[in-house]
């Protein structure tokens, strides 16, 4: 059984550690800084040895090169941002195989956050490591694509197992939330999730992962229609005051 500890980051990032219990090894999922990764790595006597990055921002990329230096570890990224990572080992693209141990990481492109961001699916954990591609109730900002392809991505994870897992890299829930009740006033679901997600931030805890379940009921992006509607939307969240 693979075990997943979140380690918050700067001001609303969140780094993954996977760790395989029967292998030993470790990953660490876009360390926006090394610090707190290595002490707590150490705190539960997890040796790292590899880093996954879905795509090349400062704050999925900032802590790999003093983690490398620390512990000796490689480097996976997208290849088609192998020229922004360089730290990168193995240039991975859609198709490739990642191991853990055992477990197998099938790697996903998911284009339009970044032009060439990627994402992790586990499919045996059902577990996916999505970087900024899809949050809680939301999608990531396009700064590389399109609408088109970000709604090709959210049909793709909406296809997912109902249970997966979806371990994104920031709490943006309630800010997401809140807009999304501006296009579903009406739903349920979403008033409902919405009251657990405010309980929850008053109380200091963290929203993800969630489940592409959850998603399919409350997210405004992966619930749009076309890729227009997505464009109206993301264009509407953009300038969105919550």
């Amino acid at each position: 059984m693979l075990e997943i500890a979140r380690i918050p980051a700067l001001s609303d990032n969140y780094i993954w550690l996977a760790h395989d219990p029967d292998s030993a090894e470790t990953a660490v999922i876009d360390p926006a800084v090394a610090d707190p990764v290595l002490a707590e790595a150490a705190k539960r006597g997890w040796q790292i040895t590899q880093i996954w990055n879905t795509h090349w921002h400062p704050d999925h990329i900032g802590g790999n090169a003093a983690i490398k230096a620390a512990t000796g570890c490689t480097v996976t990224a997208p290849a088609a941002e192998a020229a922004k990572i360089p730290t990168l080992d193995r240039a991975v693209r859609e198709g490739d195989v990642v191991t853990l141990g055992a477990i197998e990481a099938e790697v996903l492109e998911v284009p339009a956050h970044t032009a060439g961001h990627i994402a992790y699916h586990l499919p045996t954990e059902d577990v996916i490591f999505v970087g900024d591609t899809l949050f809680a109730m939301g999608c990531g900002r396009l700064f590389e694509g399109t609408p088109a392809q970000m709604f090709g991505n959210m049909q793709r994870l909406a296809a997912l197992p109902p249970d997966t897992l979806v371990y994104c890299a920031h709490e943006y829930t309630l800010a997401n939330g809140r807009f999304a009740l501006t296009v579903e006033p009406d739903n349920a679901a979403l008033a409902e999730r919405m009251a657990q997600v405010e309980a929850m931030r008053e109380r200091g805890e963290p929203t993800v992962p969630t489940t592409v379940a959850l998603e399919r009921a409350t997210n405004p992006f992966m619930r749009a229609a076309t890729a227009d509607e997505l464009a109206a939307r993301r264009q509407a969240k953009d300038g969105f005051k919550s």
